[in-house]
């Protein structure tokens, strides 16, 4: 072998070497990335992780209520452990005003911060409908009560300076009474659109609580948020829950029930006729109701829902089957005449049920059978069940 070829090979093994040591720190530098990166993580990893053994280390706040501000910027706070104490705020807190609610250190219990208002459950779980869907025109039968609410709840909030002009206040209060399924709620709810309100319902029984002291609680927070979300209506359903008449032989619970219902009176006392916020309260036992609820100044206008008559009866099944595929032969006033006794909601269950016959016989169209068979299952149901007496609602 000659020299050259010597040389040749020589070259291309060193070429072959240098690739390979290429390689290697190419492979260096990739791990040298990944490492710096790992450590990268780590190192948050720790921070947080000292970060939050800070967090554990420190002592628990506590939380408290401002009552009031003294002039020389010390602040008197009511804490969740009972007593009242005057206090300093810390400099970076602001904001201060009688009635917040604050966090309080543990040790010295001076005001660390401003913690937003919070509400119950129980308010915060109520139906609040910004602006309900319903109309005056999904309402049937109920003209002189549509008016009525109109003149009590409507006018009042849209228009307030024609009561201030003639010289008297509107009624704080109204009192829907009646059977259940009669439109009490579809009214509150319908009032609540036309006068862009927000709809707030609660069930008077979600008021009745265990602890002393919760029932008088969740009214003042209700009332609070209608302030907040006004203008608003708070519909108050099954009122009787809270406002059945005071015994003088009464349990414990009977007493909690009492303080719920001071509290809605005080409530109601503490509103201006013309403010933005409309109270309707409903029942189905006005037999029950405490006299103080219906005195003048508080629910001083009732309002009775009565069972449908014939032409009302015509009318709520016209709304319900405006969107049905009913057949020619359909004779809504005839169907009407064999309902004597139903409610509106008994209605829209007849109207529900003969749909539901037409879809299992597999038809698109309602015959006037379907509403038959609807009428003998929906009204066997209702003379089946014990009815009100009527002198409730006398």
């Amino acid at each position: 072998m000659s020299m050259d070829d010597d040389l040749e090979a020589r070259l291309s093994e060193l070429e072959e070497k240098n690739n390979e040591l290429l390689e290697e720190v190419r492979r260096a530098e990739i791990e040298k990335e990944y490492m710096e990166s790992e450590l990268l993580r780590l190192q948050r990893e720790i921070k947080n992780l000292r970060m939050e053994l800070e967090k554990l280390k420190r002592p628990p706040l506590i939380v408290g209520y401002v009552k009031d501000i003294l002039s020389n910027g010390n602040v008197v706070i009511k804490s969740t452990t009972g007593p009242e104490f005057i206090v300093t705020a810390a400099e970076y807190v602001r904001n201060l005003t009688p009635g917040a609610r604050v966090a309080l250190n543990k040790q010295t219990f001076s005001i660390v911060g401003v913690l937003p208002p919070i509400y119950d459950p129980i308010v915060m779980g109520a139906e609040i409908i910004e602006r309900p869907d319903v109309t005056y025109d999904d309402i049937g039968g109920l003209e002189e009560q549509i008016k009525d609410v109109r003149e009590i709840v409507e006018l009042p909030l849209l228009k307030p300076h024609l009561y201030r002009k003639v010289g008297i206040d509107p009624p704080k209060g109204v009192m829907f009474i009646g059977p259940p399924g009669t439109g009490k709620t579809l009214l509150a709810k319908a009032v609540a659109r036309h006068t862009k309100a927000t709809f707030i319902r609660i069930v008077g029984s979600e008021l009745v609580q265990k602890y002393i002291g919760e029932g008088a609680r969740l009214v003042r927070e209700l009332f609070d948020l209608a302030r907040k979300k006004a203008p608003s209506i708070v519909f108050i359903d099954e009122i009787d829950a809270i406002g059945a008449k005071r015994l003088e032989m009464a349990t414990s619970g009977d007493r909690e029930v009492q303080r719920t219902l001071m509290q809605l009176l005080a409530e109601l006392d503490g509103f201006e006729p013309l403010s933005d916020v409309r109270i309707i309260a409903a029942t189905n036992r006005p037999d029950i109701l405490d006299p103080a609820l219906l005195r003048p100044g508080r629910f001083d206008r009732i309002i009775e829902f009565p069972i449908p008559n014939y032409e009302a009866r015509v009318k709520i099944f016209q709304i319900h089957t405006r969107r049905m595929n009913l057949s020619k032969r359909v004779d809504l006033k005839a169907i009407a005449a064999k309902c004597d006794g139903a409610t509106g909601a008994d209605i829209k269950t007849i109207c529900t049920e003969a749909g539901m016959f037409a879809i299992r016989d597999e038809r698109t169209v309602v015959e006037p059978e379907d509403f038959e068979r609807a009428i003998e299952k929906v009204m066997n149901e209702i003379r089946s069940t014990p009815s009100q007496p009527e002198a409730m609602f006398a």
